[in-house]
């Protein structure tokens, strides 16, 4: 990825999640400008750069947090990592819950609470929105994952009674061959595999790795920004469009077809997110001047065959 302009004074900033797709990515940004980052890890600190946290105990060795100036949580189990059953859904929300309250707990523990909080959550906050497309001023949805994304956000409330800014980071579907959902994808379609999902009609807002990367640092650096900010590209496409597309960069065809009843079978109950629609715009990243490298699905997908 390439280094961001730094346009701010050099911060201090914590990241949980550091070793996933966005958080690996977000630390070499980071980094790579001059910041110092702080990387929170499931097991004893090991150099000066870790921080311990045990988000299923609650606990987080506030200490290590002491000169923070912004902390980006971005820790949860990977929503289409497994198969969905009770068990791992229990685990989803659980991973996010219990870890956004001992963050926003923690925090606002300590005499200097850093400046802000960017909580990483999700669009599965807006449920299935159909062709109608929304922003920020939607309500939450209905279903699973909307459920766990209001229980989610509501975590961070310790942190936002300390007077910490707290941002939600509601993250599209990022556009990446490292890894997430679309790392599953790049193989299928590279092989002439690929293929719309059910009718193909569902929209997918989606967003490129380096726009998600720039867009949680606009988030650290915009003292105006709190509360939910959509990231996501200001144009969502169907899914039949971003079968098309995937087909056109990589030159290979896309005639088949995965079933509904296919993707049930294989995702359990996240196939019916998978089969729904969200068609979410970024109005509070545009309002703020975000400036999108990648706006488009085709642009987006260049950028991570590259």
């Amino acid at each position: 990825m390439v280094p961001m302009q730094r346009s701010a004074p050099r911060k201090r900033v914590a990241v949980t999640g550091a070793s996933g797709l966005i958080g690996s990515a977000l630390v070499h940004s980071l980094r790579a400008d001059g910041h110092d980052v702080v990387r929170l890890v499931r097991r004893p600190a090991r150099t000066a750069d870790e921080v311990e946290w045990d988000p299923k105990r609650l606990y987080v060795d506030a200490a290590g947090l002491v000169g923070v100036d912004s902390v980006v949580h971005l820790a949860g189990a990977g929503v289409g990592e497994r198969r969905w059953n009770d068990a791992y859904k229990q685990e989803i929300r659980d991973s996010r819950v219990l870890g956004t309250t001992a963050i926003s707990q923690a925090l606002a523990s300590l005499a200097e609470p850093p400046e802000s909080l960017v909580c990483g959550t999700a669009l599965g906050w807006y449920g299935d929105t159909g062709s109608r497309a929304v922003d920020e001023s939607a309500p939450a949805g209905t279903g699973f994952l909307p459920e766990v994304c209001v229980e989610w956000e509501a975590a961070a409330a310790p942190a936002e009674e300390a007077g910490i800014r707290v941002a939600y980071a509601r993250t599209g579907l990022v556009v990446a061959r490292e890894g997430g959902a679309w790392g599953r994808l790049f193989p299928l379609f590279r092989a002439g595999l690929g293929g719309r999902m059910g009718d193909g009609r569902q929209y997918w807002s989606f967003i490129s790795l380096h726009d998600e990367v720039a867009a949680l640092r606009h988030l650290v650096d915009t003292p105006t920004l709190s509360g939910p900010v959509n990231l996501t590209a200001p144009d969502p496409v169907t899914n039949r469009e971003v079968t098309a597309a995937m087909g056109r960069v990589l030159r290979r065809p896309t005639v088949f077809t995965v079933p509904a009843p296919a993707l049930k079978v294989v995702l359990g109950d996240f196939a019916q997110d998978v089969l729904g629609s969200q068609r979410v715009l970024p109005g509070r990243l545009l309002e703020t001047g975000f400036d999108f490298a990648f706006p488009t699905i085709d642009d987006s997908i260049r950028a991570a065959a590259r």
